[in-house]
């Protein structure tokens, strides 16, 4: 339960600080006096989305603390456990600083923490049921909702979600692979014909280069000819190796008694005959490469015109063919083997398809077997809400073509407020207070099964009075020996149930008159002050005593 508030700037509270204990509090006061802060600052302390108008004008921000004290075994024990947060002595100690400038921060028993855990931590200490619930039933999504929560059909639902999950996976993959398969037959005869004429070319990386290498060379194959020619004349014209092998001869007749000094000479003769016998070998070999063929010219033009050809008929680069011609031949076999892989994937989507089935069925029939029940406990509890003549049904419509991620059924209330009338949508069928009792019914019977050990309600009485107010008063006051409840109201009927009563009011501030602020106070009450207030509730611009002798009798009878 929640054991303690403490609120600093927030509004209209500079500070305040309560201590809250089990069983039914109300939280009473004028309109405006400040009781919604009180609620806006518990929102925020679980998880509410931060908002900086919350911080008191001339603040830099704000803070709420609220600590709580759920039973040992509770899930948010296990939640922060799971975050690595320890529980101290003092259970669960929420702190949430708010900024002017928008920016908020949270410490959890201490702990730097995130928004999104102190959202999931604040569903399980807390629910806070707002003025505005009954729109909820306009909505037939929440009809669902609250269905799956009085079954606790949680552990079904995550298990239909996620079959869901895996079906439309494998829908998407058989219908993305299937979409291929089409798109690839239709490119079949282009593929075929499109690797006939690559395979019959067989074009190879870096290809083109050699070609034209090639063919600029016998291009001017006449001209290096004549060159080289010229070349072998200039060589041999002068009988240059013969007159160098004399000059070595004569040289080594003479070298022995030289000692030495002929040596270097010697060598350098040696050197250039050999050089001059290499140099008439490669003019040799010259004169034969630069032979002009037509023939071998004419064919390297027409391979290289052929791929050049290619190559534009495609949009690619001559080097880009090779790989072009494998991603054909891929995208070929792709086809001959997608009829397999289709195959395939039919067989993994009709077994999703079937595990889905099964589990929303399941569902389906838990769903109906919830909604009798639900009917009976609701119909219990409209009676001394005045509303004994009512019917309500819930009714669960099954369709598979409705399949979703919730499951396969459409679930909505039905009522007939008056006797004679036709079951209709709750939304054609109900009055704004016929509206709140049927919710704070399906609240009363939900709240045996909430996870949360607090529950808040804000104004849950609007629109009703006399003997309903009364009826709501005792089923809150009955809610409450399982559960802590906090009730926002200006029902005397409710607060006087009460097992513990706060005033919230609104004062200016002590000091000089130039800038005073109004603050937000709360009183707790007790004796003559309860009294009194209940008074108010029951008077109108004025306490009376008649309205004191009858918050006498309320306060009596409820004991």
């Amino acid at each position: 339960m929640l054991t303690h508030l403490a609120i600093r700037d927030i509004v209209l509270i500079e500070k305040l600080d309560l201590n809250l204990a089990e069983g039914l509090g109300v939280l009473t006061g004028e309109t405006g006096a400040g009781k919604s802060i009180l609620l806006d600052s518990l929102g925020l302390a679980l998880g509410a989305r931060g908002d900086a108008s919350l911080v008191r004008t001339g603040c830099d921000k704000g803070s709420v603390t609220a600590g709580f004290h759920p039973p040992a075994d509770h899930d948010a024990y296990k939640l922060l456990a799971s975050a690595e947060i320890e529980a101290g002595e003092d259970g669960i100690v929420i702190r949430r600083i708010q900024g002017a400038d928008g920016k908020s921060r949270v410490f959890i028993n201490d702990q730097p923490s995130s928004v999104n855990l102190l959202r999931r931590l604040g569903v399980l200490l807390a629910e806070i049921h707002g003025q505005h619930d009954d729109r909820a039933l306009m909505d037939v999504a929440f009809h669902r909702t609250a269905l799956d929560a009085y079954g606790e059909h949680e552990p079904k639902l995550r298990q239909v979600e996620s079959a869901w999950v895996a079906l439309s996976a494998a829908r998407d993959a058989y219908d993305a692979h299937q979409a291929r398969l089409d798109r690839a037959e239709t490119e079949r005869a282009f593929l075929e014909h499109a690797l006939k004429e690559m395979r019959e070319l067989d074009p190879q990386p870096g290809e083109e280069a050699t070609l034209a290498d090639k063919r600029q060379v016998m291009m001017n194959a006449e001209e290096f000819s004549s060159v080289v020619n010229e070349a072998q004349k200039a060589v041999s014209n002068g009988d240059t190796v013969a007159a160098l092998n004399t000059a070595l001869r004569k040289l080594e007749r003479r070298r022995e008694q030289a000692r030495g000094g002929l040596d270097a000479v010697c060598a350098a003769l040696e050197r250039a005959v050999i050089e001059m016998n290499e140099a008439q070998n490669q003019l040799d070999a010259a004169a034969r490469e630069f032979v002009l063929n037509p023939a071998e010219l004419e064919k390297a033009e027409e391979r290289l015109f052929a791929l050049r050809a290619l190559a534009r008929k495609h949009k690619v680069q001559v080097d880009d063919l090779a790989a072009l011609m494998e991603r054909f031949e891929t995208d070929l076999q792709s086809i001959d083997d997608g009829g397999v892989m289709l195959g395939k994937l039919r067989l993994a989507r009709d077994e999703a398809q079937t595990a889905y089935d099964g589990l929303a069925r399941k569902l389906s029939d838990a769903r109906m077997k919830a909604a009798v029940k639900l009917d009976r406990e609701i119909l219990s509890e409209l009676a001394p809400l005045r509303l004994e003549k009512a019917r309500f049904e819930t009714r669960v419509e099954t369709d598979e073509a409705r399949a979703g991620p919730h499951g396969i059924d459409r679930v909505e209330f039905l009522i007939a407020a008056n006797p004679g009338t036709p079951l209709a949508p709750i939304v054609k069928a109900a009055s704004g207070g016929e509206l709140s009792r049927f919710l704070l019914a399906l609240k009363v019977v939900l709240a045996a099964r909430a996870s949360a050990p607090t529950l808040v309600f804000d104004e849950i009485d609007t629109g009703v009075g006399g003997a309903v107010a009364d009826a709501i008063g005792q089923r809150l006051s009955r809610m409450s020996k399982g559960l802590q409840v906090l009730a926002v109201t200006h029902s005397p009927q409710v607060a006087s149930r009460a097992d513990a009563h706060l005033l919230i009011s609104k004062m200016e501030e002590a000091g000089e008159t130039e800038g005073r602020r109004m603050i937000t106070r709360v009183t707790p009450l007790t004796g003559e002050g309860r009294r009194e207030e209940i008074a108010r509730m029951l008077s109108g611009a004025e306490v009376t005593s008649e309205a004191r002798a009858q918050a006498d009798r309320l306060l009596s009878a409820t004991g």
